[in-house]
Order: C-alpha cells, then sequence, then structure tokens
C-alpha cells in the first residue's frame, strides 16, 4: 500500500537514529570523553517516571500484556506470521500510549497464542474430512519404490515449457486434484492469508517431514497446498491453452508465408505472361487498324492464344492462377485447421476440467463453446446451426451459434458454407471458437472458476459499500476529488491548463519544431562533468579500502541485522546453528549464481552443499528477502550521502533479460533483449538503490508491473514519480497510476505517433494545434464509470486485487469491459497532459534520461555480482523469482557498504583541508567495482565489525577552523 507522500527535502539530512544520550550530550555541548549513566537506581526509576510523564504514556505491566495479547488474539486469526503478528501488537501498544514491552516478552506471546489458535485450526479442518478423503490424502506421502517420489513432489513440481505434452500434463494433474476432494468446503472459514501461509509451509517441507506432524496439522497442511495448487493450476492451464492458440496462429501465418515464397516465382511468371498478352493484343490492334471490327477481334485473339499457348496452356495458367491467388491476400486463417487437429482432443477436455463464467452480459462465445461441445462427437465436414439437445431431465432445447455475432469477416468467410445454408464448416468453426475463447479469456471478458489470474475481476473487487469509508482518505493520498463531478472538473482543468501552458510557450522552446509534415523535439546534449568532479571522484577512489564480497555481506549483516527476517516456514521448528553465518552464504550463493555445490566446494569444509540448499530452499522466500531487503534500503536511505545523490522521490523502471533453462511456463525468447528466459524488472530510486524487483516473462507489456512495484515495496523510501523507457507506457496504466497517486512520466521515443486529446472540441491552439487530433475526451464516460475506478484502485491499495492482474486484462482492448474503457479514457487525459509536459520541460527530459540511466547501470552492476553463471539453472520460477531478489539483496548490501566507505573517504579529504562541492560529490556513483574483490580464497569471519562506518557527512575543510580556534 503506498504510503503517505512526504514533503520534498534538500541539502543534507540531520541524522535520525542517533540514541538520545547523543543529542542530550550534543544540545548541552558536553565532549566525547564524558559517559552519559546514573548515579543509582533510583534516579534511573525517577528519571523514566520524568519521560513517561512528558510522553504520556503508561507503563502497566499486566494491563499491556492484556492489550498485546488481545491484539496478537485478533490478528492471529487471519495472519501467520509471528513478526506480522508482533507489528499488531506494537502497534496497538503504540496507539494506545502504552510504554512497548520487551521483545522477548512480544515474542513469547505470539508464539502462544498462534500455536493454541493454529491448533483450533487443525481440529477444526481435519474433523471436516470424511474417512475415505483422509485416506486418498494420507496416500499422497507414500513414495513409490521404484521413482523414489511421492504424489506430494508432484504437487510441488513446476509445469515445464507450454507444449502440447506439458499442456495434456497438466489437464490430467488438474483432474486428480479435483478427485481428492473440495478443499473449499474444507477450508470455509480460515482466511486466505493463512492458508496461503499454511501451503507456504508445506511446500518447504518433503514427504518424511509431513509423515512425522502430527495427523491434523498434517491434514490441514496437505489440504492447503492442495487448495492453493487447484487455484494455480487452472491459471496454468488458462495460461497454457492461450500460448497453444497463439502457436497455432503463428503456425498459420508461418505457413502462408511459405506458400507466398513457394509461389513468389510462378506470380512473377503470370505476370509476365500478362505483360506479353497485353502487348501481343496491343500489335495485333494496331496491324488490323483497318479491317472491320470481327475481323480485328479475330486477329487480336488469335495472338493472345498463341501468348497463352506459350505460356503453358489456358488449363495449365487457370490452375496456377487459383493456386497463387489463393494465398495473396494476408488471411491465413483457412491454415488453422491442419495444426489444430493435434490439439483438438486436449483443447475438449480443458472445456471439461474447467468452469467458465461471461464477465459482461454479452454471452456470444460462451454461447457458441456450449455449441461446441454439443457437436463434440461429430466427424463430419459440416454441422447444422441450430441444432436440437437432449437435456439431462429429458427436454429438448435449441442451441445457436451465432457467429456473426463475434467474428471478423475472414472467419465468416471461412466457417460458412456458400453452397450449403444453414451449414458451417466444422472444423474451422472449431478453431475459430477457441481462437476466441483464447482472446476472451485474456481480455477477462470470459473467466474461469476456482483461479485466481484468470478469476472474474468483479469478484475480486471490494464492495461499493466496503469502499465507501475508504474514499475520502484514499482521493485525499492521491490528490484527487473525491465526487464524479468534482472529477471531470479537476481533470478537465488540468488537461487545459496544460495545452494553454505549452501553446503560450512555444515561442521560447526552441527544442519543438513543428514546421513541415512531422514535428521534431530537438536532442539536447547532455553536460559534461566538470573537471573537478572528476578530480574529486580519482581522490575518493585512492582513498577506498577493498573489501571482498563474503566481508561486506557479514559487515551488513551486523551493523544492519537484515538476516533476521530469514528462518523456517513454521515459527515453531528448530531454528539452525549459526543462523547469521549460514544466511550469509546463503545471500553469497544465490546472489552470485555460484550455487550451493560451487560455494561448499570453496569453503572447504565449513558447510555443505545440501545446508546452503536447506537454507535458501526452506528458510528463505521472495517475501523474507524483500523484507532483507528493506533492511538495508531504510538504512540506506538514512545516510547523508544518499540525499545528495536523490532524494528518493523519484524511482526508475525497467528490464534486463536474463538466460534460465527453457522447460518452464515463464521462460520464452525475446525480439528485443535477445535470448531466452525472463525479464529482471527492477524498480531503481533515484538515489540508486534498488526497492523492488521482479522476474516477469519476455511476452508480457513490462508496463503492466511498472505500478505493483511501488505498491510491494517495503521500505521508508516510498516514491511518487515513476520514470520509465517507452515500454512502461500505455493507456490503462497513465490512468491506474493517477488513481493511486503516482506521477507516471516515461521517456517516450514515439511521441509524434501517439494521440494528443482536446479538453472540448472547441480548444483551438495559435501554435501547437497541429499536435492534436479531432478526438476529444468522453468526460459522460468517466463521470459515470468514476466509482467502478475507485473501487478497482482502493481494492488494489487494500490487497484484495493485483495491479498486475487488472493490468494485463486492461492491456487487451476489449469491446465489452466498461472498466477497460473507462480506465483507457483517464489514460488518454493523463498521457496528453505527460506529453504536453514531455515537449516543453527540457529539464523533465533530462531528469528521465538520468533515472533511467542509472536503471540501466544497476543492471550491469547487478550483473557484474552474478558472476557464477550467465544463466539461472532452474525450471521453477519461483527459484527464478528468489534468485533475482536474492541478486537485489547482495547489490544493495554492496551499495550500502560503497555509500559508507565513500562518506569516510569524502570526510577524510575534508579533515585534510580539500573543499568539497556537493554537486561533485553527487556524481559520483556508489556502483563501483574496482575496490570489490569477487574471487580468490573465500573466508567467512564472523566476527562483528570493529569500527562502524561513516554514515554522516562533515565537508566543512577543517584548514578553515584549525585545531584551537
Amino acid at each position: 500500500m503506498p504510503k503517505p507522500r512526504k514533503p520534498a527535502r534538500h541539502g543534507i539530512r540531520p541524522p535520525a537514529d542517533q540514541p538520545l544520550k547523543h543529542h542530550a550530550k550534543s544540545g548541552l555541548g558536553i565532549g566525547p570523553g564524558i559517559t552519559a549513566s546514573h548515579a543509582s537506581e533510583r534516579n534511573a526509576k525517577l528519571h523514566r517516571s520524568y519521560i513517561r510523564t512528558r510522553l504520556g504514556i503508561t507503563y502497566r505491566a499486566v494491563e499491556v500484556r492484556k492489550i498485546a495479547a488481545g491484539a496478537i488474539e485478533a490478528a492471529a486469526r487471519s495472519k501467520d506470521n509471528p513478526a506480522d503478528l508482533i507489528n499488531v501488537a506494537l502497534e496497538e501498544l503504540v496507539r494506545k500510549r502504552c510504554e512497548l514491552p520487551g521483545y522477548s516478552t512480544l515474542d513469547e506471546l505470539v508464539a502462544k497464542i498462534r500455536q493454541r489458535i493454529n491448533t483450533g485450526v487443525y481440529t477444526t479442518v481435519s474433523g471436516r474430512v470424511d474417512p475415505p478423503s483422509r485416506v486418498r490424502l494420507t496416500r499422497l506421502l507414500n513414495i513409490d519404490p521404484v521413482t523414489r517420489r511421492s504424489e506430494f513432489d508432484g504437487l510441488k513440481t513446476p509445469p515445464g515449457s507450454p507444449s502440447l505434452s506439458q499442456f495434456k500434463s497438466r489437464l490430467a494433474l488438474l483432474s486428480r486434484l479435483d478427485a481428492l476432494g473440495d478443499t473449499t468446503a474444507w477450508l470455509e472459514g480460515v482466511s486466505a492469508q493463512k492458508i496461503g501461509h499454511f501451503a507456504g509451509e508445506t511446500r518447504a517441507l518433503v514427504a518424511s517431514d509431513m509423515r512425522r506432524t502430527g495427523e491434523d496439522k498434517q491434514l490441514t497442511l496437505l489440504i492447503s497446498l492442495l487448495h492453493e495448487t487447484r487455484t494455480t493450476v487452472r491459471d496454468q492451464i488458462a495460461e497454457m491453452f492461450c500460448k497453444r492458440m497463439a502457436t497455432i496462429h503463428k503456425k498459420g501465418r508461418e505457413r502462408l508465408e511459405e506458400l507466398r515464397e513457394a509461389h513468389r516465382t510462378e506470380s512473377e511468371r503470370l505476370l509476365g505472361i500478362l505483360g506479353d498478352v497485353l502487348t501481343a493484343a496491343r500489335d495485333a490492334d494496331q496491324e488490323a487498324n483497318g479491317d472491320a471490327d470481327t475481323e480485328r477481334l479475330a486477329t487480336t485473339g488469335s495472338a493472345v492464344l498463341e501468348v497463352l499457348a506459350a505460356g503453358g496452356g489456358i488449363d495449365r495458367l487457370r490452375d496456377s492462377h487459383e493456386a497463387v491467388s489463393a494465398h495473396h491476400g494476408n488471411n491465413y486463417l483457412p491454415f488453422l485447421e491442419r495444426f489444430y487437429r493435434s490439439h483438438r482432443p486436449a483443447l475438449f477436455t480443458l472445456l471439461d476440467g474447467l468452469e467458465l463464467v461471461a464477465t459482461t452480459a454479452e454471452t456470444s462465445v460462451l454461447d457458441a463453446v456450449a455449441f461446441l461441445k454439443a457437436n463434440r462427437t461429430r466427424i463430419g465436414e459440416y454441422v447444422s446451426d441450430p441444432i436440437t439437445v437432449t437435456n439431462p431431465d429429458g427436454t429438448q432445447s435449441i442451441l445457436r451459434c451465432n457467429v456473426d455475432a463475434f467474428t471478423s469477416q475472414a472467419w465468416r468467410s471461412i466457417v460458412r458454407e456458400k453452397n450449403h445454408p444453414g451449414k458451417l464448416v466444422r472444423r474451422h468453426l472449431e478453431v475459430c471458437i477457441f481462437s476466441y475463447l483464447a482472446a476472451e479469456l485474456r481480455s477477462g471478458d470470459i473467466a474461469v472458476v476456482g483461479a485466481d489470474s484468470y478469476a472474474n475481476l468483479h469478484d475480486q473487487l471490494m464492495d461499493w459499500d466496503e469502499c465507501q469509508p475508504l474514499v475520502e482518505d484514499f482521493c485525499e493520498q492521491a490528490g484527487i476529488p473525491v465526487t464524479a463531478p468534482a472529477m471531470t472538473t479537476h481533470y478537465r482543468e488540468l488537461l487545459a491548463t496544460a495545452a494553454q501552458y505549452v501553446d503560450e510557450g512555444y515561442p521560447v522552446n526552441t527544442d519543438l519544431v513543428l514546421d513541415g509534415d512531422r514535428p521534431v523535439l530537438k536532442r539536447r546534449k547532455g553536460n559534461e562533468r566538470r573537471a573537478s568532479a572528476i578530480s574529486l571522484e580519482a581522490a575518493i577512489a585512492g582513498r577506498l579500502p577493498e573489501r571482498g564480497l563474503l566481508e561486506i555481506i557479514t559487515r551488513t549483516a551486523h551493523l544492519l541485522g537484515w538476516h533476521r527476517h530469514f528462518g523456517p516456514a513454521s515459527g515453531s521448528d528448530p531454528k539452525i546453528r549459526d543462523a547469521i553465518g549460514r544466511y550469509i552464504l546463503t545471500v553469497f550463493t544465490y546472489g552470485t549464481l555460484l550455487g550451493p555445490a560451487q560455494v561448499a566446494r570453496h569453503m572447504k569444509g565449513q558447510v555443505s552443499a545440501q545446508e546452503l540448499y536447506t537454507a535458501g530452499n526452506k528458510h528463505a522466500t521472495a517475501t523474507k528477502i524483500e523484507r532483507a531487503c528493506a533492511d538495508i534500503v531504510n538504512a540506506y536511505a538514512k545516510l547523508d550521502i544518499s540525499s545528495v545523490w536523490g532524494e528518493g522521490t523519484a524511482v526508475g523502471a525497467d528490464g534486463t533479460q536474463i538466460d534460465t533453462w527453457e522447460k518452464n511456463l515463464l521462460a520464452e525468447s525475446h525480439i528485443r533483449y535477445g535470448g531466452y528466459g525472463g525479464i529482471a524488472y527492477r524498480h531503481i530510486a533515484d538515489n540508486y538503490i534498488a526497492l523492488f524487483s521482479h522476474f516477469i516473462p519476455c511476452g508480457v507489456w513490462e508496463a503492466v508491473y511498472i505500478i505493483e512495484g511501488l505498491l510491494q515495496n517495503l521500505s521508508d523510501i516510498q516514491p511518487d514519480v515513476i520514470h520509465a523507457d517507452t515500454q512502461g507506457q500505455s493507456l490503462p496504466v497513465f490512468g491506474l497510476a493517477a488513481l493511486m497517486g503516482f506521477d507516471l512520466l516515461p521517456r517516450i521515443r514515439n511521441w509524434h505517433d501517439l494521440v494528443l486529446y482536446r479538453p472540448d472540441k472547441k480548444s483551438r491552439y495559435t501554435h501547437i494545434d497541429a499536435l492534436f487530433g479531432e478526438d476529444t475526451i468522453d468526460w459522460e464516460l468517466l463521470e459515470t464509470h468514476w466509482h467502478g475506478l475507485l473501487r478497482t484502485s482502493i481494492s488494489i491499495r487494500e490487497g484484495q486485487l493485483s495491479s498486475v492482474t487488472l493490468l494485463r486484462r486492461l492491456g487487451v482492448n476489449s469491446r465489452k469491459n466498461r472498466l477497460y474503457r473507462a480506465f483507457r479514457e483517464l489514460g488518454r487525459v493523463i498521457r496528453t497532459i505527460t506529453v504536453l509536459r514531455y515537449l516543453s520541460e527540457p529539464e523533465l527530459r533530462e531528469q528521465i534520461q538520468i533515472v533511467t540511466n542509472r536503471v540501466e547501470s544497476f543492471h550491469n552492476f547487478s550483473g557484474w555480482l552474478r558472476f557464477g553463471q550467465e544463466l539461472i539453472g532452474h525450471n521453477d520460477p519461483e527459484q527464478h523469482e528468489k534468485i533475482i531478489k536474492f541478486n537485489e539483496l547482495l547489490a544493495n548490501a554492496v551499495i550500502y557498504s560503497n555509500a559508507c566507505d565513500i562518506t569516510a573517504a569524502a570526510n577524510t579529504l575534508a579533515a585534510e583541508g580539500h573543499k568539497i562541492d556537493p554537486e561533485d560529490l553527487a556524481t559520483v556513483s556508489p556502483y563501483l567495482t574496482h575496490t570489490v574483490r569477487r574471487f580468490g580464497e573465500y573466508v567467512l569471519d564472523l566476527a562483528p565489525p570493529t569500527q562502524k562506518p561513516d554514515t554522516r557527512l562533515d565537508l566543512i575543510p577543517a584548514a578553515l577552523f584549525p585545531p584551537g580556534t
């Protein structure tokens, strides 16, 4: 959830983490040689009472425990992570102005209450399972003596590449999962968050671990995993189905191109013969100019026939013409049927296994699917429309396939049989309906019951009654009006003001040229670094210590304690010995992509590959890595030098391609990046630190993930300006970003190809009128659907709906989805304003360039740290995500260490009498590599650092204030 915007900060910030005693000593002018202590315990108690009175807090141990226990009790029914429960208790105690108890007290309370509530959940869920289902579930843990694997292991196995065989395999798995029982009924009343935690805990265990678990807990964990797996498999099947249909269409286009290429020579020959025919006819006509019409026609016809005979004869030429003309257009649809045949059984199995529902009032495609299922056993070339079917209750009904309601003219031309009225070409009809089904699934106009990503979007939204109490606060944070009329007035004025401002400023805007057929925006030359900045960088580089990667990770772990977020999936499981050392090596193992085997080999027996694998897979999840990374980001934000580099109010988002193994659902080839794998999509703050990373498929529009990274960002740095490259823009994304309170300001290379919208039809401009089309904003549409826009945005903020899910649906132009049209219309307003700003503000273009360049630099920096392998050697998308986040954690640790070393070097230079300009210091990047040792002998020294790093900048030259003055 985005936090309220913070006021801008300028210059070097004062420290925010000084202990109270240092603050008091500084204010009183007491030197460092005097220590603070109490003369007696009585004085200490008296002073504590003064502080409590001053802060208005109470200290009543029994009442504090009671308040904390009540908060934990209420939260534990929906949450399960011990850290989350402790945070809930802390928030409640702060709200009631209570003095906070010790951490061990809260930890003990959480352990007891959590165990009691979870035991109750285990008992309730287990009691709902009938004996036959109990046997089926327990059988999942049996080990096959031949394969040495259990069905339980198969539940956790990710799908392979979306091939036809894998598609069939997932369909078979779904059938087996549904046969195990109704997990929804068994888990009734258990929160989705708790189910997710139970499933995550189960996923980290092996069959032998599960068999050692108590029966009630064992069944609950199994059912939770089954429930999540059933949902996930439905999403995977829908995704594979869409990709298989896309592959069929791709092969159809390729086949058309092959035939065109094969007939290209014949086409040229036919054109040559046509030219010869025309020449012969002209010559014959000229020779017979004085003859009668009948004789002239005979002479001309004779000449033409001679040419046609020389070309192979009329019959052969006619056959060649038909073959060439059949593939002359762009209609590849007739070729799809041959590639569809092998998929037919699996696609009909999909219709049996998935329950499909329409999300709009228009059901023409689903009606066609029902018609298709009724004709499943037909083997003839044609099917009748309509048909009469017998219902299960013995009654009869008529089914129609109204292809005119949803198909294009190209499809209708091959589905309808001209010579057989009332008949449809069966095979073309089947591939047509499946093609439109895939399109409607992608757009969200058809949903899959029991899925997540492909579920009914409207069912995932909060009710308007739930949203209403949150509207005022949400709109205040986003800076938008509450009511629909005020909203349209607000955005209309913003658009009109922006257009008028750019129009009036055009005469002095020397970068924008509108003369000629195509507008031009001149590129400005970048600012050269000052010689003083280059000298300062060299001076700092000469004073930086050289550190090994393991040393840096260990140092930051001791200083910041980020390793505390790692641990077993269940809070009741035993912790590992030497946890800090194990987790340091785990980050090193996966952040560098060396892998457990190589790291264990180089550590000379200090740790085994299995121990590293266990820590990486059972003690670290994507969420835990994010929390650890947030600790580093928060500490980095408190460094004085971070505010020299940037205020943290802007973030750049961009992706880089990383190779993976190919047999997984995520990996794809990418035209823009090249290679085969996925995209590491990162959000990098303007002060160089990484805030969030995703690993996403190559085939998705990157803008879909641009907002999610900000919403999932757990750190104290909460930017409200987003910069990206051209991939970071689309109309729905602009609309959603505005509603969430973010300014989406991407680099727009193709701005002259975009349509700019006028506030109204009367709007005309003196200088920039040529930039606008004749289209205007449909303010009535926006006003009508304002509640829907707010409801969707609030649902995203409250975590009921993922912005990725929404934008992926809205990324497909839907003729039915009113929500899509509303977000698109708002996006037109925001994008028009953004383009106008981009054209008129050179400072904005420069800022976008700077921030996006820093993202590219981070990609290179993190890639340099990922020196173990060039690809991610996994086929599990969850492992892909974790490795990208481990790499981000490692990179941020190095950035924090470098920032501290740069601070110390700058302070040293100032102490030596050098004058340091903060503008020069701002050009020194923390993405340093020459001082970081990646190779050599790896030694893990767990001794805490003997000296704390410099976090404050002191740039006043010592020569200006000699000692004793």
